[in-house]
């Protein structure tokens, strides 16, 4: 699987992850950011946590940096996500270390925060994190009141995620513009939350082993295998490039999920071998091929040489030009079509087997002050170029509506020989509804390639 994160925006877009495996791929593309969007509610266990913090008043305020300690606390709305889920985070200092720096009050509503939250373990990086511009009257010198930040990332690695809070930012608007940033003074804050992320269900892991990777006609290989469905019918077969061989034995799988199956290899052409479950070859239920090569011990004629060659094959991948969309800004009490132009995704097919491929894409609702905007209301209009050369060609998908049900964006047929490599854009459009409120509105693209 081959995955990659894309922010686009309606005004414009922070944050960007990236994430390559190996054998499909999901992409997400994030529209907007969360600047207005309200603090969403946990559904998981979390803690408060203290840290050391270094805020730096505005210079107006003439008084030396607070070195203090926050009291923070990290939620999230899913605590158990699949990869390629996203999580939307919240960030609530609930004790900040810094205090209106002036002797002049500030009224209700003029102070907006911002941040970030620290991943570790299994997924590095940063989310970033913003609240609403509300808060109740603050005295003069008076302490900061406690506030929330929201902000979403991607999963793009299984296994146990940690959440710590990271630097934030206090900014009040309020005759003047002014900020007083906080900085974790000893870095990463401790962790508040942990979440445990697992791969996406149904992706194919079948895989096979050779014990050794050639021998004379004749001769046995032993084939193990893993992760098959437990007690399937099992095709092992030899592969003349993208052909079967007669050189096949079939029976069923352990009530694991495993075999180990020894193959004679009689064919001289056999330069691979495969197994599958059911009566021929799927992609999406076998594994392989694995490299063979038959060394033919045929007497060569005197005062000849036998010269030999390979073709090893490679993976099915994708990669894509930038993660960044912009689309256009609509007006509010007008509404109409936010528009963009999708970064173009190249995918490569060098596996040489029979097997075609399919991009397809899913998007999440759009959040921001107002509200969602529908994922239905995102739409495309794919197109797939082919390099000259290739053995299959691409097809675009339909123009139409995404949503978070998906549609397909590209894809190439099942064939004796299949493989090349291809471009892949698309003409993305969000119907924005004509009172939205006004700001930056995010979802979250994900697109998959099989």
């Amino acid at each position: 699987m081959a995955t990659a994160t894309r922010r686009s925006a309606t005004r414009r877009s922070t944050g960007r992850h990236r994430r390559w495996t190996a054998a499909a791929g999901a992409l997400a593309l994030v529209a907007g950011t969360a600047w207005l969007a309200a603090p969403a509610s946990a559904a998981a266990a979390s803690a408060p946590v203290d840290f050391a913090t270094h805020c730096v008043p505005p210079p107006i305020a003439g008084i030396p940096p607070i070195d203090g300690t926050t009291t923070a606390e990290i939620t999230v709305d899913n605590a158990t996500p699949k990869v390629g889920d996203t999580v939307t985070v919240t960030y609530t200092v609930t004790k900040p270390a810094a205090s209106n720096p002036v002797d002049l009050a500030l009224p209700a509503d003029i102070m907006t925060p911002s941040g970030k939250v620290a991943l570790g373990g299994a997924q590095a990086g940063g989310v970033t994190v913003t609240g609403p511009k509300k808060n109740p009257p603050v005295p003069g010198k008076g302490a900061f009141p406690p506030f929330s930040m929201t902000g979403t990332f991607t999963v793009t690695a299984p296994g146990s995620i940690t959440l710590s809070p990271g630097d934030y930012n206090i900014h009040t608007s309020y005759i003047m513009e002014l900020d007083t940033p906080c900085t974790v003074i000893t870095p990463p804050a401790p962790v508040s939350e942990t979440i445990t992320a697992t791969d996406v269900p149904g992706a194919n892991e079948r895989a096979i082993q050779l014990a050794t990777a050639s021998g004379k006609p004749g001769d046995r290989v032993t084939v193990t295998g893993a992760k098959f469905t437990p007690l399937a019918d099992i095709t092992v077969v030899g592969r003349a490039g993208a052909a079967e061989t007669a050189d096949r034995m079939t029976f069923k799988a352990t009530a694991t999920g495993g075999f180990t199956a020894s193959l004679a290899v009689n064919d001289k052409a056999t330069t691979g071998i495969v197994a599958y479950e059911g009566s021929s070859w799927s992609a999406e239920k076998g594994a392989g091929p694995a490299a063979y090569t038959v060394l033919d011990d045929t007497p060569l004629p005197g005062n000849s040489q036998k010269l030999n060659a390979s073709v090893a094959a490679g993976t099915l991948s994708m990669s894509q030009a930038g993660d960044t969309v912009d689309l256009s800004a609509v007006d509010f009490g007008k509404g109409g079509a936010a528009t963009g132009d999708l970064r173009t995704v190249t995918v490569k097919d060098f596996r040489g087997g029979p097997a075609g491929w399919s991009l397809t894409g899913k998007v999440t609702d759009f959040t921001g002050p107002g509200g969602t905007i529908d994922a239905g209301k995102l739409g495309w209009t794919p197109a797939c170029t082919t390099k000259q050369g290739s053995p299959s060609t691409c097809a675009a998908g339909s123009a139409g509506p995404v949503g978070s049900a998906g549609a397909t964006l590209a894809s190439t047929p099942n064939g004796a020989l299949t493989g090349g490599e291809f471009t892949v854009d698309a003409k993305v459009s969000l119907d924005v509804p004509a009172f939205t409120a006004p700001g930056a509105y995010s979802g979250v693209l994900t697109l998959t390639l099989t």
